[in-house]
């Protein structure tokens, strides 16, 4: 299935206190924003533009001055653009080129939130270290600002193009699946004893991942932290799914039984024509998501489209 292209502005900005607004109406601007995606029987995928592990994003020491980008450079946005909420803001980037997505970038990004139609900056200093998912994959950069309201904002890079990237905050009304702060719903996961009609029920190559031994049922039944993940290896799209779960399985190797993994696929037949049950279950419209609880089945992070092993551990910490 073909994938409509990211649509970016390939223009360069100053580092200034007040930002230009866009002219164009926000319904045009949120529609193309920069997330290609593309559908499935009552799924959206979205595509992610590749992933270093480094450190988080937040408001504080920018650690140096930034480094110089590309004049032509934009960014690839990687956040789902119906999925943010008021409170806390993840939004995950990558930069690209006219020449296509960049496989190098500095070690740091810094940056602002600005009001989308005033230009007025409202969160400054922020920050966003290097992360990836190895070789071979495009580095990524994780923000994270907290608006308190729903509107339309714009991240806006140093360095980087002069329009800011808008982003849309929705009322939590209007956001169906689970996110931090509520309970994470249970759900009877395929396992390899019983996979409930999935076949198979782990498209990873050439074998099935390890989380599949008990449902999410009895993980969150466990009294211990819980890692769920919904994403397909095989068919994702993105080329994120794969690599987010062999990180994930290292991880696991590493916490050994500390924290309970379970994986659940997002097709329930090999063609990948039929959505899967947990696909269904926890309402989305988009993958790959993983949810971090604490013992007692809390969510305590909930990262979307793209992530790496450290985000994961620091969300169990």
């Amino acid at each position: 299935m073909s994938q409509p292209a990211i649509r970016c502005t390939p223009t360069r900005s100053n580092s200034v206190r007040h930002v230009t607004p866009r002219s164009h109406s926000r319904r045009d601007l949120l529609r193309t924003a920069g997330v290609a995606a593309f559908a499935l029987p009552t799924a959206v995928l979205i595509t992610a533009c590749g992933g270093d592990s480094g450190g988080d994003s937040s408001s504080g020491d920018s650690g140096g001055d930034a480094v110089a980008l590309p004049d032509d450079v934009v960014l690839a946005t990687r956040w789902v653009p119906t999925e943010l909420a008021p409170g806390s803001q993840r939004l995950p980037v990558s930069l690209a080129t006219a020449a296509g997505l960049m496989s190098e970038g500095p070690a740091r990004l810094t940056g602002k939130v600005v009001d989308y139609d005033t230009g007025e900056v409202l969160v400054d200093g922020l920050f966003a270290d290097r992360r990836t998912l190895g070789e071979g994959t495009t580095p990524f950069y994780v923000f994270r600002t907290a608006l308190t309201s729903p509107g339309v904002y714009g991240l806006a890079v140093d360095g980087g193009p002069s329009e800011p990237t808008a982003f849309q905050v929705r009322a939590a009304d209007e956001l169906p699946v689970a996110r931090a702060g509520e309970s994470l719903p249970a759900f009877d996961t395929p396992t390899v004893d019983d996979p409930r009609g999935v076949d198979p029920i782990c498209s990873r190559e050439p074998e099935p991942c390890p989380f599949h031994s008990i449902t999410l049922t009895e993980a969150l039944a466990s009294g211990k932290p819980v890692v769920y993940m919904v994403g397909t290896p095989a068919h994702c799209q993105t080329g994120v799914c794969g690599p987010v779960l062999e990180q994930m399985i290292a991880l696991a190797d590493e916490l050994g039984d500390s924290a309970v993994f379970v994986h659940a696929d997002v097709y329930a037949d090999d063609a990948a024509t039929v959505v899967a049950p947990a696909v269904e279950a926890a309402m989305l419209t988009f993958e790959p998501v993983v949810w971090i609880t604490d013992g007692t089945g809390t969510i305590v992070e909930r990262l979307d489209a793209v992530w790496d092993a450290n985000e994961i551990r620091e969300a169990l910490s």
